[in-house]
């Protein structure tokens, strides 16, 4: 089977298209063909060994095949498989700790880890969901339950976990600001956002205005600016962004969250989440989500596509798809 292969930290360029056997089930396992992938910003930290990827693993990729998100079709099960059989279509996020592996033409995959894939999607849209649907969701209802009328900014709109926020931050009533590069606001507006801010033009924390809930999927500034724009029980919290603003957050956002109302934090996330997944097909089902998909690449082009990812200019999810 054909997979990209990454033995080394560096830019898209450690990243090869090999040949390599084709995995083998073991009894609790299920062979999948994957048909669609995705990207997500922890591919390209785990591609280039971040600060907080090399505390695992100092000098190479704990993970020779990278990729998380996925959508495809069960070929065989392991002899101690009984909810799944051959021919099932399947989606999920194999994040840590099944091991990643998406960016191959199969996979092996724990049956506690298999979810069934909605029949309504195609691959390449189920692809687009797991990691940036379900991160948004826990990350916007995780402290407190948004509210009809509530004011809600979000940080970085445009991109993956962006697109969801906006739109189920809309489903459940809020009044949403949506932050990011101006060729993403037309795309913003489309989606529900109320009101659209050009990071480039403006400085959301300077505005004056105020937000009962800020989601940061890209935080750089101080912990301290981000008090200001937040209401006087207002919660702001990280989703992603530079290793010092996240670091802030863990050392400073509990204390900083004593003086006042204002909470300050890291946000938890649970991937694979079977409700969760299930509550964002009610919602696509629905008409209320779409998975915004700005590129499409074949597997063996997934070095140029990490790289249109990584420059921020993706409005949305990339999909990889795999050759046939």
């Amino acid at each position: 089977m054909k997979a990209i292969i990454c033995t080394k930290y560096g830019p898209p360029d450690v990243l090869q298209l090999k040949e390599i056997p084709r995995p083998i089930p073991k009894d609790d396992e299920a062979l999948v063909k994957i048909h669609a992938a995705s990207l997500n910003a922890a591919d390209f930290e785990n591609m280039r060994g971040v600060f907080i990827v090399r505390i695992a693993a100092p000098r190479k990729p704990m993970y020779k095949i990278l990729g998380s998100d996925f959508a495809g079709r069960i070929e065989a099960v392991g002899v101690n498989v009984k909810q799944f059989q051959p021919g099932d279509e399947i989606w999920g996020d194999l994040s840590f700790p099944y091991g990643y592996s998406t960016f191959a033409e199969y996979v092996c995959i724990p049956e506690k880890a298999l979810r069934l894939k909605p029949a309504s999607m195609t691959f390449e849209e189920a692809a687009a969901v797991p990691t940036a649907g379900v991160v948004a969701l826990q990350h916007l209802v995780v402290k407190m339950p948004i509210e009809p009328g509530q004011n809600i900014l979000i940080n970085g709109a445009g991109g993956g976990v962006g697109t969801f926020a906006v739109q189920i931050a809309k489903h459940f009533g809020a009044e949403v600001t949506g932050v990011d590069s101006g060729n993403k606001l037309d795309m913003l507006r489309s989606l529900g956002a109320d009101h659209v801010i050009d990071y480039k033009q403006e400085d959301f924390t300077k505005t004056g205005l105020r937000y009962d809930l800020i989601l940061d999927v890209v935080a750089y500034r101080s912990i301290f600016a981000y008090r200001r724009p937040l209401s006087p029980d207002g919660i702001f919290i990280y989703v992603g962004g530079s290793t010092s603003a996240v670091f802030q957050a863990l050392l400073l956002g509990p204390i900083v969250s004593r003086i006042g109302g204002k909470k300050i934090g890291v946000g938890k996330w649970e991937p694979n989440n079977k409700e969760d997944l299930e509550f964002l097909t009610e919602l696509f089902e629905a008409g209320k989500v779409t998975p915004v998909i700005d590129r499409r690449y074949p597997l063996g082009e997934l070095p140029e596509a990490m790289r249109y990812l990584e420059d921020g200019h993706a409005l949305g999810k990339v999909v990889i798809t795999m050759e046939q």
